[in-house]
């Protein structure tokens, strides 16, 4: 499910925060060369000959068998071969020395029973809503257990209206739909898939009175403007369909029927009607080639320029003079859940858990998503019980995660998470999570005081094409696009001199967010291929997401796939035997500076815009400005100048935190890692638990479930993050005595956690 975001999610907004840590900090404080985080010099020494065994360990040969079995049927929730799947890892597990077991939960799956999509009038058509196998791709001309193209979490219905396009379906398309004189209301909406979350185009579709929605994936954002299609080369075929969510996972992801609580067999449910995150509107995905002909039947006004997409049409606004029939019906029943845990028990702190997880459920064979991801983090696995046999054994407990039920809505984890929720909070001490995995450069989110602890895992894998390290070539990434792309000139400057590349903020649409935005624990999301060098967008969510096409196209050698559990298993087995806890904090007080910053600069260009753009409608200048023949054009709205918003509180906290992770980091670093063990589990007991100081229990406004005040995805956004998103969203929607609370209760928040670190300093301080 996870969103593809290159490097960092909104490369502005990251540009701005590495910006505010060049000039506030200078560079990052650094323990001596080649210590790493938490550790003392010999230990680091220590554990970097324990990860050579650990690489030893990997095969990309195995993982290539792995993966061809996994994918060797359908693998959506509810399967017979996502049952056989989990149990097969259940068995691996246990054989490589883990103490491991089955947990299953019960969640609203909803899955199709009807599906139909007609172009009425004088030029019928019925849409194929079928994916067709293909020569060379032995995978797709299976049928067995494979559903039709849908999206989980429509809402139902039987409904004929007439059709307009709505472009990529984002609230800046209505607005220009409104200015072009065109209603939607009790119309069925046609959008293309991108520039946006799946979820958010039925959803607006519906808030703007649509009857219903279809999503199409247009040739030039996936298929043959990109690329020969498959199987030729990676682009989209004519009658591939991107599958997917459209649940409001921005309200609460997991189960929609047990918000906050695990779906065991007798938990309390809502019923559907009352569960806010279905949508109350039918809604399908289809191809391009289905989508065709509903394009061309639409008339109206000619689509603006950025409207336009590569098929051999005039795209037109509508609305249609044909009619579209379009009928949804589905099985509305709960599907098992197969979540595989295991586990190693700590030796010395044994209630410290550090977390690995990534789905194994996926649309239909799921090779790259999730699959690349899975046989990873079985490599890992596998490697870890290898170590088990030496004699080793962690200091912190480990627990490895194969999450089911990730496609309809991160079921899985947020179940398995919910229903431990106090444990959680009490052991958690990291969250490593993967999804999809492809040849390539490096992306990885994170929690920013995880920022260094990333960096030195990068630093020490080799890129399996180049044979650098994986951070030297996404060092070098950045250095080359910096020079046309102006954010990430910024981040190139910032780096050049050797300091840390910036980890994105993380917002949703994957397995972390439970862990990150529901119970503040620090959390990693990783993978490879954030450049695009792979070819997977074009079957993304596809019954072409096969063996065959990921060898073609993916990582046909496997070798990337073996980067994966060299970085992430990593992260584990340091954060696992760290004598302290490797967190490093002027990263994240720096980002949260520049956060800050921007919603300043937010609320400044608000209040310009209003003022410009009212000056603009009171001198009549939109409507001169339009063409005088499109009679149906109607200017922009009078928006009221934003108040002034008091920032004091925000400022003093943002202060205090940079001092306080300055003294703290300065003060790890002169350690060098040499504390007695009493210390150390003072220590730690301090940083364990400290991101749920950035935690509020009333949540966020309209939903509570997301309740880290520093990281949640947008309303608007979908999976795309907001940073300080109780402010942030307040002011982008202009409800100003909202900002000006969340002002003061994530100030609260960050001087919390600001008094947990200089806590955590002053145990370092004491001789």
């Amino acid at each position: 499910m996870r969103i593809r975001s290159l490097l960092y999610g909104c490369a502005g907004m990251a540009a701005i925060a590495v910006l505010s840590l060049t000039t506030a900090f200078g560079g990052a404080v650094q323990a001596p060369a080649g210590t790493l985080l938490g550790f003392s010099p010999a230990g680091s020494d220590g554990q970097r000959a324990l990860e050579r065994i650990f690489d030893a360990g990997l095969s990309a040969e195995e993982q290539r068998r792995w993966m061809k079995a996994l994918a060797s049927k359908a693998n959506s929730v509810g399967t017979p071969h996502d049952r056989a799947n989990a149990e097969w890892m259940l068995a691996q597990f246990k054989s490589w020395g883990w103490e491991a077991h089955i947990e299953t939960f019960y969640a609203l799956d909803p899955t199709p029973v009807a599906e139909k999509l007609e172009l009425l009038g004088k030029h019928p058509f019925t849409a194929a809503l079928h994916e067709p196998p293909l020569p060379g791709d032995a995978s797709s001309a299976q049928t067995a257990d494979v559903l039709p193209p849908y999206l989980v979490y429509q809402g139902d219905g039987d409904v004929t209206a007439e059709v307009v396009y709505a472009n990529y379906g984002m609230p800046e398309d209505y607005e220009a739909l409104q200015r072009a004189g065109i209603d939607v209301k009790g119309k069925i909406v046609i959008t293309r898939y991108g520039n946006g979350w799946r979820g958010l185009k039925p959803q607006l579709a519906q808030e703007h009175g649509a009857v219903g929605c279809l999503i199409y994936s247009d040739p030039a954002d996936d298929g043959y403007g990109t690329d020969d299609p498959y199987p030729k080369g990676s682009g989209r075929p004519r009658q591939g369909v991107q599958r997917g969510s459209v649940q409001k996972v921005m309200v609460y992801p997991g189960d929609p029927l047990t918000p906050g609580v695990g779906a065991t067999k007798d938990a309390k449910r809502l019923t559907r009607e009352n569960a806010p995150t279905i949508l109350k509107i039918p809604a399908l995905p289809i191809s391009y080639g289905d989508a065709e002909p509903l394009l061309a039947a639409i008339e109206g006004p000619v689509a603006p320029r950025g409207f336009r997409g590569q098929l051999p049409l005039t795209y037109h606004l509508g609305p249609s003079k044909a009619k579209v029939h379009l009928l949804v019906r589905s099985d509305w029943s709960l599907k098992p859940i197969y979540d595989v845990i295991a586990t190693i028990r700590g030796s010395e702190a044994p209630d410290q858990w550090v977390i690995r997880g990534n789905h194994h459920d996926a649309w239909v064979f799921g090779a790259w998503d999730p699959l690349a991801g899975t046989v990873a983090l079985l490599g890992e696995a596998k490697s870890i019980g290898g170590l088990l046999k030496t004699g080793w054994r962690p200091k912190r407990t480990i627990v490895y995660a194969s999450w089911d039920g990730e496609e309809p809505g991160m079921i899985g984890s947020t179940e398995w998470a919910e229903e431990r929720a106090l444990e959680l909070s009490r052991k958690a001490v990291i969250y490593v999570n993967s999804d999809d995995n492809a040849r390539g450069i490096l992306g990885a989110g994170a929690s920013h005081e995880l920022q260094r602890l990333v960096n030195e895992a990068s630093a020490d894998v080799r890129d399996p094409e180049t044979g650098a390290s994986v951070q030297a070539r996404l060092r070098a990434y950045i250095q080359v696009q910096g020079l046309t792309d102006p954010d990430l000139a910024m981040v190139a400057k910032m780096i050049a001199g050797g300091g840390d590349i910036p980890v994105y903020p993380i917002g949703s649409g994957s397995d972390y967010s439970v862990f990150l935005q529901h119970l503040g624990v620090p959390s990693i999301n990783l993978g490879y291929g954030y450049a695009g060098e792979d070819g997977d967008a074009g079957i993304f969510h596809s019954l072409y997401d096969t063996f065959e096409h990921f060898s073609r196209f993916s990582d046909p050698t496997f070798g990337y796939e073996v980067a994966l559990s060299q970085t992430a298993g990593r992260l584990v087995l340091r954060e696992a035997d760290a004598a302290v806890l490797p967190l490093q904090f002027r990263a994240f007080a720096g980002m949260i500076a520049a956060y800050v910053d921007e919603l300043k600069a937010l609320q400044g260009s608000l209040k310009s815009k209003a003022e410009a753009q009212d000056k603009l409608i009171s001198a009549h200048a939109f409507t001169l400005a339009a063409d005088p023949i499109k009679k149906t054009y109607r200017p922009p709205e009078p928006e009221a100048a934003p108040p002034a918003l008091d920032f004091t509180s925000l400022d003093t906290a943002v202060t205090r935190l940079e001092a306080s992770a300055m003294a703290y980091d300065s003060a790890l670093a002169a350690s060098g890692g040499a504390l007695s063990p009493d210390r150390a589990a003072k220590l730690n007991g301090i940083l364990q638990n400290i991101d749920q100081s950035l935690l509020d229990s009333d949540g966020l406004p309209g939903r509570p479930w997301f309740q880290n005040l520093a990281y949640a995805p947008g309303l608007l956004s979908g999976y795309g993050v907001k940073t300080l998103p109780g402010v942030r969203e307040a002011i982008e929607g202009r409800r100003w005595t909202e900002a000006q609370t969340y002002i003061a209760r994530t100030a609260k928040a960050l001087e919390e956690y600001a008094a947990r670190v200089d806590a955590a300093a002053a145990v370092l301080a004491k001789n």
